[in-house]
């Protein structure tokens, strides 16, 4: 702890605003009643990137870039007189989130020193004196508010983990002492938690982002717990996509809360609409929100009585009315706002009234906590669901990323996943519907009801948490927030007329499955004889042979929608069996009705585990930004590396012989990184640029065997003979007649130098692989590996991955000082 310590830099000024700085509300009819006296407010410049998270720590691909910037001050401000004191100036460091306690005495807030490189938590006295920094450590601890008895939550990148769909890190819910010390995660999520602030209730409100077998930019929703991490529940929007929903307050004196609405996946430092939610007709009711602000580019709403909030809008601070009117209480001074300060979270520095204290309730020792369901037929989206039908749960656990590098899915999946989900097992359901089980503590979990063949009925499409000692409840499947529960058949709930089930693994199942490795050699087995390229029957090959980032069977499967997932798409709560194994065409051929394929139901269960758990290409996250050709980014390579092979001869000579056909409505790649301009996101199965994308018509393990080289070559020379010059009606010759052709011998050229660079940089499946370097660099940060962990090719990935994922388990008792 440091108290009394100030860095350099750092001045206490009192400043004369000069006239125009500063419009009083004294005399204005339009100040609200209580108006305060005098507000703190943050200065500095926004975060580097576009994202409203993305503004601590540094990116994955180097270190050295910094996702924040400078400019910092803390400021106290009267409204009345205009005098403005600054508390806290730091040029070289950034300052953020002050939340004055409720005694109005003292502040808290987030702060960087110049010079340094992490936000830690920080108390101030009003005055300017007693600067204290409460924690510390290589972490980023921001967004901090006062609880009613006395400690802090507040978001943290202690929870080692990296933003899934980005390149920066994470921050989710942690609580200390109002020393900083009993440092401890109340969150289990592997995406960014936001803003907590305390309800009038006692609970805290905060937004929660997700993407559970959904769109990844869409559903980051506001949602609340206990100040003890117990009882993490949806308050408004989860089932509809489209906002980020952020900086949430109550109101005084009314049931409603004032928030930001940032349209899309938001604007960065939280910009958006202010908008007031009244949560009375439940969570998922779209007439509940109403807009007041009149513009979209507002931050950091205070609400000072039921009408009039203090809002940030870039270098200027306002009061905000009901009707969206503004007025202008300040703005900073010319050269602060031409060198890109901006204004943030003004706050009135005055005595509040403390809400209640809601006592703890998980003891927090041991490593479970315990789940009821009282009856999983009720619920919205189950029609069609018979009773008795659903015998079990699947418990499935989102993994966090120890890194990521990418805005897109490559390698993890085509269209799909952004995340390996780890199977966990499965517990009983009761006749009429409940089941009671136990859960690991603090881990990112989520439910598939399986049927009697062990298919899916229906998904979760969302996640949750227990904390250590809890036991916690649902109504049913996805039931409407506004039911309470009910059970006609039973006076109580079979599943409580016994102990809690414990989680029963799947024998012989790995809990995080890996295509190459395990479902592969399944279809080498049974699948390959007839759906290789020298036999491709239904035009469909199943053969393990690499393209530039996928295996060619897993492409075929997922990209051509053999297998439903949950993609990226804009949807959630979809209708019972829509995706998962019920949806998948591939369930229906692993029976002997297809041409007498009889597969061992180990077999069956591995490939059925490997769709529940997102259909992954890779098992490891070791597996991202190496091995591919192409794909966003290009790969995490020495910068000598990252040029893939590109023949301008190979692509002159596909235009010359190929667009007659393969014009803009049948286009075809022309070298071994062109996407075709194809969107990742729910990409349509049937779009002609699916089939004859990069990652089929490049054959990377044989070259030979590509089907930019069997397409066009004549029959007799052993290709398939399907393009003529003037179309395949035209009745003229392949477009090459053998092999000796100069331009077929410039594709085959192309494919070839393809397999030797990926044979040069290699894949997670390849012998000899290296992990990037960024992997290694996070897994030595985080202990995992040792700071010599020797040769690159010697690191055994999955069990590095396990091991990591092992350390952000919750461990069975607190250590002095909390669990850092």
């Amino acid at each position: 702890m440091t108290e009394g310590r100030w860095p350099t830099m750092h001045v206490l000024a009192l400043i004369a605003l000069p006239l125009g700085a500063l419009a009083t509300l004294a005399d204005d009819p339009r100040t609200p009643a209580g108006q305060p006296d005098e507000i703190v407010f943050a200065v500095r410049q926004p975060g580097v990137g576009s994202h409203w998270y993305e503004n601590f720590g540094y990116y994955a691909q180097d270190e050295h870039a910094k996702a924040y910037r400078a400019l910092g001050q803390l400021c106290r401000l009267n409204l009345n007189t205009g005098q403005l004191t600054i508390l806290l100036d730091d040029p070289q460091g950034s300052v953020r989130d002050p939340q004055v306690d409720y005694d109005g005495r003292k502040i808290l807030f987030s702060y960087r020193p110049g010079g340094s490189d992490y936000f830690h938590l920080y108390t101030i006295h009003a005055d300017g004196t007693g600067l204290r920094e409460l924690t510390t450590g290589p972490y980023d601890d921001i967004e901090p508010t006062w609880l009613p008895d006395g400690r802090i939550m507040f978001c943290s990148s202690r929870a080692n983990r990296w933003v899934n769909c980005w390149f920066t890190q994470v921050a989710i819910l942690y609580a200390c002492d109002s020393d900083g010390q009993n440092l401890h995660p109340l969150s289990a999520n592997i995406e960014h938690d936001n803003a907590p602030w305390p309800l009038p209730d006692g609970r805290v409100i905060y937004t929660r982002w997700e993407y559970v077998d959904r769109s990844r930019v869409s559903f980051h929703h506001l949602w609340t717990s206990n100040p003890d991490g117990t009882g993490q529940m949806v308050y408004y929007g989860n089932l509809h996509p489209g906002t980020v929903m952020i900086d949430a307050k109550p109101i005084p004196g009314m049931d409603q809360i004032v928030a930001v609405f940032s349209a899309g996946h938001g604007q960065k430092e939280h910009a958006g609409a202010i908008t007031i939610v009244t949560p009375k007709t439940g969570p998922d009711d779209q007439e509940a929100a109403r807009k007041i602000s009149r513009g979209d580019d507002y931050r950091d709403p205070y609400p000072l009585s039921r009408d009039h909030f203090l809002v940030a809008r870039k270098d200027r601070l306002l009061v905000m009315d009901v009707q969206g009117e503004t007025k202008e209480t300040y703005r900073l001074p010319p050269e602060l706002a031409r060198a890109g300060a901006e204004c943030h979270e003004p706050r009135p520095l005055a005595c509040r009234d403390r809400e209640p204290a809601i006592p703890s309730r998980p003891a927090i020792q041991g490593m479970t906590g315990r789940l009821i369901l009282s009856n999983v037929y009720l619920g919205r989206s189950m029609e069609g669901v018979r009773r008795g039908e659903i015998k079990k749960l699947l418990v499935l656990e989102t993994l966090p990323k120890p890194v990521n590098e990418s805005g897109k899915m490559p390698p993890m999946s085509f269209g799909g996943t952004y995340t390996l989900e780890r199977v966990l097992g499965t517990v009983p359901v009761e006749p009429d519907g409940s089941a009671y089980f136990e859960v690991p503590a603090l881990r990112s979990l989520f439910f598939v009801a399986l049927d009697e063949h062990d298919n899916s009925v229906k998904r979760m499409m969302s996640f949750l948490t227990v904390m250590p000692g809890e036991t916690t409840s649902c109504v049913g499947c996805h039931e409407p927030r506004t039911r309470t529960p009910q059970n006609f058949d039973h006076p109580a709930l079979l599943a409580l007329r016994r102990p809690p089930s414990k989680i029963a693994a799947i024998p012989d199942i790995p809990d995080v499955l890996d295509y190459p490795r395990d479902i592969q050699p399944i279809l080498d087995r049974h699948c390959v004889r007839c759906h290789d390229y020298d036999r491709r029957d239904g035009r469909v090959a199943l053969c393990g042979d690499r393209g530039p980032i996928f295996s060619h069977s897993y492409y075929t499967l997922t990209a051509l929608k053999y297998v439903s997932d949950g993609r990226d798409r804009l949807v959630t709560n979809l209708p019972p069996r829509a995706i998962g194994t019920s949806a998948s065409s591939l369930m229906a051929t692993l029976d002997s009705r297809h041409h007498g394929v009889r597969l061992a139901k180990h077999e069956v269960d591995m490939i059925r585990y490997w769709i529940e758990s997102a259909a992954p290409y890779p098992g490891t996250y070791a597996a991202l930004g190496s091995g591919m050709i192409g794909g966003y980014p290009k790969s995490q390579l020495d910068t000598s590396d990252r040029n893939w092979p590109c023949s301008p001869a190979a692509a002159e000579a596909i235009r010359r012989r190929c667009l007659e056909c393969h014009d803009q409505s049948r286009p075809l790649p022309q070298y071994l990184s062109d996407d075709l301009g194809l969107v990742l996101s729910n990409p349509d199965p049937d779009d002609v640029r699916i089939r004859w994308s990069r990652h089929l018509v490049f054959n990377l393990s044989r070259p030979d065997k590509s089907l930019i080289l069997l397409a066009p070559l004549g029959k007799q020379a052993g290709g398939y003979g399907l393009c003529r010059p003037g179309g395949a009606s035209s009745g003229a010759g392949a477009v090459f007649a053998d092999k000796t052709d100069p331009d077929y011998e410039k594709l085959l050229e192309l494919c070839r130098a393809g397999k030797e660079f990926l044979d040069k940089i290699k894949r997670f499946d390849m012998p000899g692989f290296q992990p990037p370097a960024m992997y290694v660099r996070e897994m030595k940060r985080f202990g995992i590996l040792p700071a010599d962990p020797g040769p690159a090719d010697r690191i055994d990935v999955y069990v590095t991955d396990q091991a990591y994922w092992r350390s952000l388990w919750w461990a069975s008792a607190i250590p002095p000082g909390g669990p850092e």
